[in-house]
């Protein structure tokens, strides 16, 4: 075997999202040993449904399986923290999903962890690698758009627009005390971060919950899925849209909304950056398509290209022009970065996937529009080191 062949993977969890990893990692070439479901039968359905080989009946089956070298974690929100410190007490490589973990305390802990532990630890905020991200990334670091004065933006969805339509991440017990900012308002905000190198130092926030009485079904549902047959009333307390004011250290500053009940905006994300001297703009819904506005000459439309974008954006594209990347292609993009770090041990100076500091700047900037929420006042951001891993 060559290359990442060589390399085991297990993937903890058999939705939505845990298949997109099963797809992303055969096309990489990595072998897919075996999946972990939320129960034994699950596990076995879903493991047939996508030829995988081995259903691993328990967390302790699957770390104990010499022929697992790295560990997706694509479960639940609220079993990230037990399960990627179990992972890491084994002694193997983990790629969590988002967000790292329910709190700022546990994911503080999960970074001392990480770099305690020497293995590549990585938190999956995919959307970095949608290759005119990468490439608006080098932009601002040539310095090609000036000092960065505004960042705007939204992350826009309506999987969730209808009291019958239901996901576990509605209880705050399993998703956490936010969820439209949490679930898809951080992937904006680490987004924004990894483009423009700024993170927000303070926030000033407003959330609304447009349904506190939502219907769930008796059985379990796929996420996306259309609810249906019986279901009871609950109580939701998690936010369905939020407004968020932000401010940089710098002195730039920004503004973004989250929604996860705008009708008719499937997955809408949005970010456009003001410099002094350019703009640059991206859709998620044209992702291969990058604005460059400037006052002096004509605005731009790059599309994506081998021949037209800088160094990181070439490096994170598979296509030919005109062949749209999309949401999957990002996973087979960041997982390829980060199983290159696999294959040498440690993390290499030129990767830009998040790490777990970055998870854990997601934390406290979650804890920080909570309490401005409440408290209706802007609310400070502790600053955290990235690429050391230390918070």
């Amino acid at each position: 075997m060559t290359g990442f062949s060589r390399i085991g993977a297990a993937v903890i969890g058999t939705g939505f999202i845990g298949t997109v990893h099963v797809w992303a990692l055969r096309r990489l070439g990595v072998r897919v040993v075996g999946v972990l479901g939320s129960s034994p039968e699950r596990g076995a359905e879903r493991a047939s449904a996508m030829d995988v080989s081995k259903a691993y009946k328990s967390l302790d089956e699957l770390l104990c399986d010499p022929a697992v070298d790295v560990v997706h974690v694509a479960s639940p929100n609220h079993a990230h923290y037990p399960q990627v410190k179990a992972v890491l007490a084994a002694g193997k490589h983990v790629i969590c999903e988002k967000p790292l973990a329910m709190t700022a305390a546990q994911s503080a802990e999960m970074v001392d962890l990480a770099a305690a532990s020497g293995k590549v630890c990585a938190v999956c905020y995919n959307i970095r690698f949608y290759p005119l991200n990468q490439h608006a990334h080098g932009m601002v670091a040539s310095g090609e758009l000036g000092d960065v004065r505004l960042v705007s933006g939204l992350c826009h969805q309506d999987w969730l627009a209808r009291p019958t339509d239901w996901n576990w991440r509605l209880e705050s017990e399993q998703g956490g005390e936010l969820r439209s900012v949490s679930d898809i308002g951080t992937h904006w905000v680490d987004l924004t971060g990894f483009i423009t190198g700024l993170r927000a130092a303070s926030v000033f926030a407003e959330l609304k919950t447009f349904m506190p009485e939502r219907f769930k079904p008796a059985g379990p549902l796929e996420t996306f899925a259309a609810s249906g047959g019986d279901a009871e009333p609950r109580k939701i307390d998690t936010d369905d849209a939020a407004m968020i004011l932000l401010r940089y250290p710098n002195g730039a500053c920004g503004v973004m909304s989250t929604s996860q009940v705008s009708i008719g905006r499937k997955n809408a994300m949005q970010w456009d950056i003001a410099g002094e001297t350019s703009s640059a703009a991206w859709h998620s819904e044209s992702p291969d398509e990058l604005w460059i506005g400037r006052r002096d000459a004509p605005n731009q439309v790059l599309q994506r290209d081998f021949g037209l974008m800088n160094g990181a954006g070439t490096r994170a594209a598979s296509l030919p022009p005109g062949h749209i990347e999309g949401f999957a292609d990002t996973f087979f993009a960041l997982f390829r970065q980060v199983y290159g770090d696999v294959m040498v041990g440690a993390r290499r100076p030129e990767s830009t996937y998040a790490g777990f500091a970055d998870g854990h700047y997601q934390m406290l900037f979650c804890d920080a529009v909570l309490a401005s929420a409440r408290e209706g006042r802007w609310v400070g951001i502790p600053d955290v080191q990235v690429h050391g891993e230390k918070a």
